[in-house]
């Protein structure tokens, strides 16, 4: 290669959801190194083996997870100079193509993955302030934001971004001031934190925010290279597809009860739904249908069975469940 010219790496990301007993989690692999933090799902695009990008990234996956996978679709081409290097590092340049893939936990899951060094992980451990579920997380209040505006505070902006100054960019991605909370903000709420130096990576890229004050709190379980931003991004492609797109069900079982959509749906948004308006936005939906059959799983009175009503996708181009808060 000649001399001033960089080399890239085409990488390829998997961000693997499942939501179980209420819980949205995402598949993480162990660090190389003891010190290391956990990551995606990740390795590069072989050419000369992987006819396609997917046909690489479900290779990888079951090489480093032994999971299959089902539902996939192309999330970001993530590409900022230094993702993956360190201080005198002349490795080649790696631009990764994020994947969001939805799948469904076996009974045996937890042990194969255990065997190749992976695990599923809360996503709420990587984004407390997501989950709204139970109210507004005292987190924000007691301490991500007041850390954040005192960041912003000692480095005032020096670009806008998308013509907006930090303040309204918080306002807007934390429903301060009277703005509503949207959960489709996920990665602007990451970014603002990462650009303030209060995230782990942010050390780690020795982004001069963090560098200035090594003692500012840290919100978050941190991840491998740029990992959580990956992360992040799913999320708010997750968030914004179940609204116009059938998604959920590819995290449902064949058959499930009303009850354990709408506990799956929450986990999703982050937002508690009310139950008659949930139930009501579904038969209105028409995207289930009764099996006949009932459960008793709960151990209380007998709950009706429902299955998910293909149909609906011949029937109409966005069938979603439009969902919102309290």
């Amino acid at each position: 290669m000649s001399a001033g010219l960089a080399s890239i790496e085409i990488g390829l990301n998997a961000v693997i959801v499942s939501v179980t007993a209420g819980v949205p989690q995402v598949l993480a692999v162990a660090g190389r190194r003891a010190d290391e933090p956990e990551g995606l799902p990740y390795g590069p695009f072989d050419p000369l083996h992987h006819r396609t990008f997917e046909i690489g990234l479900r290779a990888w996956v079951e090489e480093q997870t032994a999971l299959g996978i089902g539902y996939v679709e192309q999330l970001y081409t993530f590409g900022d100079r230094g993702r993956h290097m360190t201080a005198g590092d002349t490795s080649p340049h790696v631009v990764s193509v994020g994947y969001l893939a939805l799948t469904r936990q076996s009974a045996d899951s937890e042990d194969v993955l255990a065997r190749h060094h992976s695990s599923w992980r809360s996503w709420y451990d990587f984004f407390p302030w997501e989950d709204w579920r139970a109210g507004r997380p005292a987190l924000l209040d007691r301490d991500l934001l007041p850390a954040l505006r005192a960041a912003i505070a000692r480095s005032p902006d020096r670009q806008p971004v998308g013509g907006l100054k930090r303040e309204e960019r918080i306002r807007l991605a934390f429903g301060e001031d009277g703005s509503a909370w949207d959960e489709e903000r996920a990665l602007d709420r990451y970014e603002l934190l990462y650009s303030a130096g209060l995230v782990e990576e942010a050390v780690r890229d020795r982004r001069p925010e963090a560098l200035s004050c090594p003692d500012l709190p840290k919100f978050g379980r941190p991840m491998r290279f740029d990992h959580r931003r990956v992360l992040a991004t799913a999320l708010s492609r997750l968030r914004g597809k179940l609204k116009y797109r059938p998604v959920v069900f590819e995290l449902m079982p064949d058959t499930f009860t009303l009850t354990e959509l709408q506990q799956t749906v929450e986990a999703i948004f982050g937002r508690h739904l009310h139950k008659q308006n949930f139930r009501r936005l579904v038969e209105n939906a028409e995207m289930v249908e009764p099996t006949g059959a009932t459960s008793t799983a709960t151990g209380g009175r007998p709950a009706a069975l429902f299955r998910f009503r293909r149909e609906v996708l011949k029937e109409r181009p966005a069938p979603g469940l439009r969902v919102g808060g309290r």
